[in-house]
C-alpha cells in the first residue's frame, strides 16, 4: 500500500533498530501497552510472527509506515480482527517516530489503511481506542473522519495508573476517501 510520500509493508528485520528507538523514546511510548524497555529480542519477535500476516486474518496485524523514497521507518500501524468472519470491523493503533510526527505522515499512512480496510476488505466499521490526554492522536482521528463516540473513565490500567479511554469509530459509509 502506498500514496505519495508513505509506503505500509511488512516489518523487516533492518526495521529493528530504529523500531526498537522509537519504542523506547519516552514520548512515543508515553500512551502505548508495550512493555518497557522494548528490546531487541522483542522486535526480532514482532517482526517474525507478522511476516506471514495479512490485515485479513484474526488478532493483530502490525505494518510499517515507511518514507516511499528511502524507505525508512518512520512508524507502524496495527489492525486487529479485520477478518470478515470476525464482524466485518477492526480496530486500529498506530505509532510515530518523534521525528516524523507533526508532518502529515500519519494522516497519509491512515488513510491508506483505511482505503484498504474499506476496500478490498469491505469492512463495515474501523475503530480506535486512545487515552484521551493523547490530543496528537485524537486529531489524527478526526481528520480522518472518526466520530468520538464515548469515553470510558478510568477503565484502562496502564503503567501503574487508572486512565481514560477514549472510544473512536468510522463506517464506511462515513468514509471518504
Amino acid at each position: 500500500m502506498s500514496a505519495h510520500r508513505v509506503v505500509l509493508r511488512h516489518l523487516r528485520h533492518e526495521d529493528a533498530p530504529a523500531f526498537v528507538a522509537y519504542r523506547n523514546d519516552p514520548e512515543v511510548a508515553r500512551f502505548q501497552a508495550w512493555t518497557l524497555p522494548y528490546t531487541q529480542r522483542h522486535a526480532t519477535a514482532l517482526i517474525d510472527a507478522m511476516q506471514a500476516r495479512t490485515p485479513g486474518q484474526p488478532g493483530w496485524t502490525q505494518l510499517a509506515l515507511v518514507n516511499a523514497q528511502t524507505d525508512e521507518l518512520m512508524g507502524d500501524f496495527a489492525v486487529n480482527g479485520a477478518s470478515p468472519s470476525e464482524g466485518v470491523q477492526a480496530e486500529v493503533g498506530f505509532t510515530l517516530a518523534r521525528h516524523a510526527q507533526g508532518r502529515g505522515l500519519a494522516s497519509e499512512g491512515l488513510g491508506l489503511l483505511l482505503a484498504h480496510l474499506f476496500g478490498p476488505y469491505a469492512l463495515h466499521r474501523v475503530y480506535a481506542h486512545i487515552d484521551p490526554r493523547n490530543a496528537p492522536a485524537a486529531a489524527l482521528l478526526t481528520r480522518a473522519s472518526f466520530r468520538h463516540e464515548g469515553t470510558a473513565l478510568e477503565s484502562y490500567w496502564h503503567r501503574g495508573e487508572w486512565t481514560d479511554d477514549a472510544l473512536y469509530g468510522l463506517l464506511a459509509r462515513e468514509w471518504q476517501a
